[in-house]
């Protein structure tokens, strides 16, 4: 009997609860709601394919062979067994916070020679990597080197010492094995 008065009283303990939750729910003001607005989950950093530069793209000529188009772009992300003369190279990130881009370039051979190649104008290796340095600056960074003043508080020799009466007493030249010998 006296445990099915506590569960009873348990019962009524949750409910409670629930409904004083269920009322707070009721007073949620415009600054909580902006709170839990700003609140988003972490999304994950998709990056897929070969990123190629304005550089690389500049270093293609018309004439060159597969080989060649390879030490300079890689291997391309999309080949297609029917389309052998062609090679597609695709570029996509997904960043929270930053639009998603997306960039193709599109080669065509020749039998083994590069004929053509067309696709998006490709951002330069400096400008991409600035797009993709989205920290905020904290305004002036400080100085990692040590004054002369600094410096001198550590000359070799000086050592600090404790404080107190045995302040003054020579360190020990060695210390004892920790085992003992027996």
């Amino acid at each position: 009997m006296l445990a099915n008065s506590r569960s009873r009283l348990w019962l009524l303990a949750a409910a409670s609860a629930a409904i004083l939750g269920l009322t707070a729910c009721g007073s949620v003001t415009e600054r909580s709601r902006d709170a839990l607005a700003a609140v988003t989950p972490y999304k994950v950093e998709v990056v897929q394919g070969n990123f190629v530069s304005s550089e690389q793209v500049e270093a293609l000529k018309p004439g060159m062979s597969r080989q060649q188009v390879r030490e300079i772009l890689g291997t391309s992300l999309l080949t297609d067994v029917f389309h052998n003369d062609r090679w597609d190279y695709v570029f996509t990130i997904r960043r929270q916070g930053v639009e998603p881009q997306q960039r193709r370039l599109t080669l065509f051979f020749k039998g083994e020679l590069l004929e053509r190649f067309e696709g998006d104008k490709m951002p330069s290796e400096q400008d991409f990597v600035a797009t993709l340095d989205t920290r905020k600056r904290l305004g002036k960074v400080p100085q990692l080197e040590a004054s002369e003043d600094q410096l001198k508080k550590f000359t070799p020799g000086k050592t600090a010492q404790p404080a107190g009466p045995d302040a003054n007493a020579p360190l020990p030249a060695s210390y004892p094995p920790l085992e003992s010998k027996r």
